[in-house]
């Protein structure tokens, strides 16, 4: 997905749910840190956006994303991307994450006022699924040296206590991909 893209996405859900405030959780929250162009194409290749809303309780405008700009609508059937509304209570995330939120104000996104995970939460939060495509997304990042493998560590065990077997799994696998891709311990990766 592209920048323009995912500006389209938000400005449609802003416009179905009448609040521009809208939080982007899946693999297109890199876009805020990156544009397409600097990502390997495991980071930009999906055609969906995750969205969410920090003021949801009842989860009513994830649910009108759903059915307006989701995946089968005509939306989607229009343009090839969709959005997919989404509970942010699903997310798996390291404690402080939303004072680490990024801003990426596009004005083509109007009236949306998008926020993104920070992309170490954003990696953090798609290691602790365990698909196959997270690991790729992740590792591709990794390997490009577009998150810093030390701070992803420390990101891990700032997940809280209920998620312990994730964290270990998360650590586990942090282990094996500095040794695929060649990180030495003093290598810091990018970091902003």
């Amino acid at each position: 997905m592209r920048r323009d893209e995912l500006a389209h996405i938000l400005r449609s859900a802003a416009k179905i749910t009448d609040d521009p405030d809208i939080l982007i959780i899946g693999s297109q929250a890199i876009l805020a840190s990156y544009p397409e162009r600097d990502l390997p194409e495991q980071a930009w290749l999906s055609i969906e956006a995750d969205v969410t809303f920090f003021d949801d309780p009842g989860e009513d405008k994830a649910l009108m994303v759903e059915g307006g700009i989701g995946e089968g609508s005509e939306f989607h059937q229009s343009f090839g991307y969709y959005g997919q509304g989404v509970s942010i209570e699903l997310a798996i995330l390291p404690d402080g994450w939303r004072d680490r939120v990024v801003g990426y104000a596009q004005k083509s996104a109007a009236p949306a006022k998008a926020h993104y995970l920070d992309r170490h939460d954003l990696v953090i939060s798609k290691l602790a699924v365990r698909r196959e495509k997270d690991y790729e997304f992740s590792g591709a990042l990794i390997e490009h040296r577009l998150v810093d493998i030390s701070l992803l560590r420390a990101r891990a065990e700032m997940l809280a206590d209920e998620y312990g077997i994730q964290r270990a799994s998360i650590l586990e696998w942090l282990d094996w991909a500095q040794t695929r891709f060649g990180i030495s311990d003093g290598e810091a990766g990018s970091v902003d």
